[in-house]
C-alpha cells in the first residue's frame, strides 16, 4: 500500500469515528484532531493556513492575515531567509530622529514608541516608503533581552534612554550572529557596565582594603551563558552521588572579577580613573580599557596576574589565564574560556526555545538545538551560530508537531506585552487622533500616522500592572533576574508534575484582574472610528475589517457569527480553538444584532475579541 494511500484510509477511519461517536460524547475541550504526520518533514510547509499561524506565533509579534497568506505562498524555508536577510530596525535611528530632526526632548517613552515600531512592524514615520519588515529579529532580539538584562529601572540608565536605544541595539545586531560576539559587546557596552559595575572596576589594593567587584563577573556566568550547574547536552544536569555538580566556585568569580577590571568610559580623562569625560559619561561607544587606550600608558587599574578561570575538558590551558598580558588580550581569553564551555549550547539554547516556542521543551530537542549551537553544520563547523540556532529552533519537530506529541505538557503561557502586540498586529492597529502641539518651548509631532506617541500615553500601556494590565515593558525588568526565572515551577498540579512555567511568576491575581479589564478597554473603547479627544493621541484597532464577517444581515440567530469566530481562530489561536469553546462563543455572540444598536456588528467584534483574548485557552500558546 503507498503512502498516500495509507494517509487516505487512515482520514477516512478517523472522520467516519468521530462521526460516529459525535453523539455520544460531549463537545471536546481540546482542539480539533488534525492529521499531522511530519512524512513530509518539520521544514516543509506549511500546509493549511493553521499552521501558517502557529509558526508565526512563534517566530514573530503575531499573525496577521496577510503575513499567513504569504507564509503559505513562500514556505517555511524561504520566508526565513527572508528574515535572515531583512534590514534591521534599530532603536537608536529612531531616538537620533526625534532628538536631531524633531528637536523634541528624549524619554524613556521614546524607547517604548522605537520599540513598539519595530514589534508592530509597518511604515517608517520617518519615511513611510520604509516598511519595517524584520519581524523575526525583532522578536529574537526580544528573547534575548530577557536573558542578557539591563533595566531602565536602574536610576542612572533611566536618565540616558539612548544608551537603552543603544544596547537593544546590540541584541537587535547580534540576534542572528555569533553569541561569542555578542558577549563581547555587552560586556563592553556602557549599560551593562553601569548596570552590573564592571565599568571603572578597579584591581584590587590589599593596602586599602579595595577589591574587584564581583557583580558581573558572576552574572556572566550565572545568567549569560553557564549557569549554576553541569548541564548534560540535553539540558538536563547532570549528578555525582545524585547531586548536581556546580560550574563553578567562588575562587573563580574572584579570578573573573580581576579580569574584569580597568575599562571606563570612552572619552575618560586620562588622569581620572573615575572620572568621567566632560558633561556626561558616553552611553552610545563600548567601554574602553584605561591603560590602553591614554597616553599615559598607565596598568594601575588593570589586574595582569595568573588567574585560575573556567576548568573543563578541552578548556584552553585548562582555563589558567597567565600573567603578562594586555586588558583585551585578557578579556579575549576570559571570553572564550565562557564560551567555550559545554553547558553554553543547552544553557541559552533552551532559555530561546522556552522565550519562542514551550516551557518544557523535551531533553531530546535541546539536545538537537545544542548540537546546532555546538556545529552550525557549515564547512567551518562554526560554533554559536544563532541563526543557524534559531532555525533549528523554530523547524524541529518538536516545534512544528509538538502540540499533538505532547499535548498536556506543550506550549507556554502567553507573556502579557506579547498578547498586546498580537492583538493590535492581528486588529490593524494604528496610532489615532495625534496632533502637532507645543508644550512650554518644545514641539511635539504627534500628526504623523506612523508615529506613536510613547508608551504610557499613545501606546495605552504602561510598565505596571495597574492601568495597563500589562506589568511588562522592554528593558525594564524589576532586576537582573528578568521579569520571570526560567525555571520557575509554578505551584500546584506544575509543581506536582515538575513542569516549569515561567510566566506564571507575573500571573498574579492583580495582574489578571487588571489585564482582564484592559482587555476590555482595548477591544470596546479604542477604535479608528472614534471621535479624537486628545492631542498626543493613541493605539486604535480597525473593527471595521472584520465587520463583514460580523454577519451578513440583521445579526440574530439567523444570521450567525460562524466566520468571525473562525477568522479569529485562526488570527488569535492558530486553528486551535475547541469545539466546546468555539460553540460556547457562537451562543453569546449569534443573539446580538440590529435590535441592539446600529453598531450590532461591532458588538458582536469586542465581545469575541474580550473572551478569547481572556479565555484560558488563547493564554497558553500551544
Amino acid at each position: 500500500m503507498t503512502r498516500s494511500v495509507r494517509r487516505f484510509s487512515f482520514a477516512v477511519t478517523l472522520v467516519f469515528a468521530c462521526i460516529v461517536s459525535h453523539a455520544a460524547v460531549p463537545m471536546s475541550h481540546g482542539p480539533d484532531l488534525l492529521l499531522h504526520d511530519g512524512f513530509e518533514g518539520s521544514a516543509a510547509g506549511p500546509f493549511s493556513d493553521s499552521d501558517a499561524a502557529r509558526f508565526l506565533t512563534q517566530a514573530t509579534f503575531g499573525p496577521t492575515d496577510h503575513e499567513i497568506e504569504h507564509l503559505r505562498a513562500v514556505g517555511y524555508q524561504n520566508w526565513l531567509a527572508e528574515q535572515f536577510n531583512a534590514t534591521p530596525t534599530l532603536q537608536s535611528d529612531y531616538v537620533n530622529w526625534v532628538t536631531n530632526e524633531l528637536s523634541e526632548d528624549l524619554g524613556i517613552n521614546t524607547l517604548r514608541e522605537a520599540w513598539f515600531i519595530g514589534a508592530l512592524g509597518g511604515p517608517d514615520p520617518q519615511n513611510n516608503a520604509n516598511v519595517h519588515k524584520d519581524q523575526l529579529r525583532q522578536r529574537v532580539a526580544f528573547a534575548l533581552s530577557e536573558i542578557f538584562v539591563v533595566s531602565d529601572q536602574n536610576t542612572f540608565l533611566s536618565q540616558h534612554p539612548a544608551g537603552l536605544a543603544y544596547y537593544y541595539d546590540i541584541l537587535t545586531k547580534n540576534a542572528f550572529g555569533n553569541l561569542r560576539k555578542l558577549l563581547e559587546d555587552v560586556t563592553l557596552s556602557p549599560e551593562m557596565g553601569a548596570y552590573l559595575n564592571m565599568v571603572q572596576n578597579p584591581r584590587a589594593d590589599l593596602s586599602k582594603n579595595l577589591h574587584p567587584d564581583e557583580n558581573y563577573a558572576r552574572e556572566i556566568n550565572q545568567l549569560f551563558s553557564i549557569g549554576l550547574v553541569m548541564l548534560n547536552s540535553d539540558g538536563t544536569p547532570k549528578l555525582s552521588a545524585g547531586q548536581p555538580i556546580a560550574t563553578y566556585t567562588q575562587p573563580v568569580i574572584t579570578a573573573f572579577a580581576h579580569v574584569f577590571t580597568g575599562w571606563s568610559w570612552a572619552g575618560s580623562p586620562a588622569d581620572n580613573f573615575s572620572g568621567y569625560y566632560p558633561n556626561e559619561p558616553d552611553f552610545i561607544t563600548p567601554m574602553v580599557s584605561f591603560g590602553s587606550h591614554h597616553d599615559n600608558g598607565t596598568d594601575a587599574v588593570n589586574d595582569f596576574t595568573t588567574k585560575q578561570l573556567l576548568a573543563y575538558p578541552g578548556a584552553a590551558n585548562g582555563g589558567v589565564l597567565v600573567s603578562g598580558g594586555t586588558p583585551q588580550s585578557d578579556l579575549t581569553f576570559a571570553l572564550n574560556n565562557i564560551f567555550h564551555h559545554p553547558n553554553v549550547g543547552p544553557f541559552i539554547g533552551k532559555q530561546l526555545i522556552q522565550r519562542l516556542v514551550t516551557s518544557n521543551p523535551s531533553p531530546a530537542y535541546v539536545q538537537r538545538v545544542t548540537s546546532v549551537f555546538d556545529d552550525d553544520g557549515s564547512a567551518g563547523h562554526v560554533r554559536g551560530n544563532l541563526k543557524a540556532v534559531v532555525q533549528a529552533i523554530l523547524l524541529d519537530p518538536e516545534a512544528r508537531f509538538g502540540q499533538w506529541q505532547r499535548p498536556d505538557s506543550f506550549g507556554k503561557l502567553r507573556e502579557p506585552l506579547l498578547r498586546l502586540t498580537h492583538f493590535w498586529r492581528a486588529m490593524g492597529a494604528v496610532h489615532h487622533c495625534g496632533q502637532d502641539y507645543v508644550s512650554g518651548t518644545t514641539t511635539y509631532h504627534y500628526a504623523n500616522l506612523y508615529r506613536y506617541a510613547g508608551y504610557v500615553t499613545g501606546w495605552g500601556t504602561d510598565d505596571t500592572i495597574y492601568g495597563s494590565g500589562v506589568g511588562q515593558a522592554p528593558l525594564d525588568s524589576p532586576t537582573v533576574f528578568n521579569f520571570f526565572k526560567p525555571g520557575y515551577l509554578p505551584p500546584g498540579e506544575m509543581a506536582t508534575r515538575n513542569l516549569i512555567g515561567p510566566e506564571f511568576q507575573i500571573a498574579t491575581d492583580t495582574l489578571v484582574v487588571n489585564s482582564t479589564t484592559s482587555t476590555a478597554a482595548k477591544a470596546w473603547e479604542l477604535d479608528i472610528s472614534d471621535t479624537c479627544s486628545d492631542q498626543v493621541g493613541d493605539v486604535a484597532i480597525d473593527r471595521a475589517q472584520d465587520a463583514a464577517l460580523a454577519g451578513v444581515a440583521n445579526g440574530g440567530m439567523a444570521d450567525p457569527a460562524d466566520k468571525l469566530i473562525e477568522a479569529y481562530n485562526l488570527r488569535f489561536m492558530s486553528g486551535q480553538m475547541s469545539p466546546f469553546m468555539r460553540q460556547l462563543l457562537l451562543d453569546y455572540i449569534n443573539p446580538i444584532g440590529s435590535a441592539d444598536g446600529a453598531d450590532w456588528k461591532f458588538q458582536r467584534i469586542s465581545r469575541a475579541l474580550m473572551l478569547i483574548e481572556t479565555s484560558p485557552e488563547y493564554l497558553i500558546q500551544k
